[in-house]
């Protein structure tokens, strides 16, 4: 079987399988496999591919077919142009998580040298602290996660980073266990209504039930983190949140109440409105 021969025939299965992207999917998977770029594959279309290359292929094949995330498969994902390591204990990088580096980037660099302290509530994988720690070298970060799986896997990626002596990594519920004077607070917190989950897709259901289940209405977890934000902060402070379809509006009213300024909401590729922003003091 040639490569192009196993790409036109696994994308058809993973197609009927149910798999959105399956050509991606199984270009992904064979590079991987091969050791290459995927981009390389265009060049070898006619490669005949040996039985020792298509073996592990084959199961990492069956299990993608079978729901398993493609990034769990391959063991690394991409955010913000870097390759961060991913598996079962936090969040699968996602593109719409980005907005909050674009949203905020801004702000870090036009402020002074002096106070320079970030924390990331609900770290995962510590996409959103390393990169921020890696973009902004004299910015002081701090990652905070409740679960302690999650935890390990942010403090690998930040060794993977060069990162593992200058950022903190606390276990906390939120901010109980951190001392404040933050002047940028940035989080991608469990969104999904309790009653949802099980609706699924079955990639997100091998993500942490941890991180995805926000209560009844889904926003348990980010409703209480605003309530108890503003003795942590240090103004003028800016805080943003990823949150869930339909929950833009929910959430600018409880900052609103909160009597923060300058709320407002981007939206992702998709057009949904993705991202609630505010300003502190």
């Amino acid at each position: 079987m040639t490569v192009l021969e196993l790409l036109q025939s696994t994308s058809d299965y993973l197609a009927r399988k149910g798999i959105d992207q399956p050509r991606l999917n199984i270009e992904h998977l064979l590079a991987d496999s091969l050791g290459k770029k995927r981009i390389d594959l265009y060049l070898e279309f006619d490669r005949k591919l040996t039985e020792p290359e298509l073996v592990p292929l084959r199961e990492k094949v069956r299990r993608r077919a079978a729901g398993e995330p493609l990034q769990h498969l391959l063991g690394s994902w991409d955010f913000y142009g870097r390759t961060f390591k991913v598996d079962r204990r936090a969040l699968v990088p996602r593109p719409e998580t980005e907005l909050l580096i674009d949203l905020v980037l801004p702000d870090l660099k036009a402020a002074s040298r002096q106070s320079r302290r970030l924390i990331d509530v609900g770290t995962g994988c510590g996409i959103l602290a390393i990169t921020f720690a890696l973009e902004i070298s004299e910015l002081e970060v701090v990652a905070v996660d409740v679960s302690l799986d999650a935890l390990a896997l942010a403090r690998e990626n930040a060794v993977r980073f060069g990162l593992d002596s200058r950022l903190a990594f606390v276990r906390s519920d939120l901010l109980d266990n951190t001392g404040g004077g933050f002047r940028w607070v940035v989080a991608n917190l469990p969104y999904i209504p309790t009653a949802a989950l099980d609706t699924l897709q079955p990639e997100v259901k091998h993500d942490p039930r941890l991180a995805l289940d926000g209560g009844p209405d889904g926003l348990d977890v980010i409703r209480k983190l605003i309530n108890s934000l503003q003795t942590k902060l240090a103004p003028p402070a800016l805080i943003a949140l990823e949150v869930g379809r339909n929950q833009a509006e929910p959430v600018r009213e409880l900052f609103a109440r909160q009597n923060y300024r300058d709320i407002s909401i981007m939206k992702d590729y998709q057009g949904a409105q993705r991202i609630v922003s505010a300003r502190y003091g």
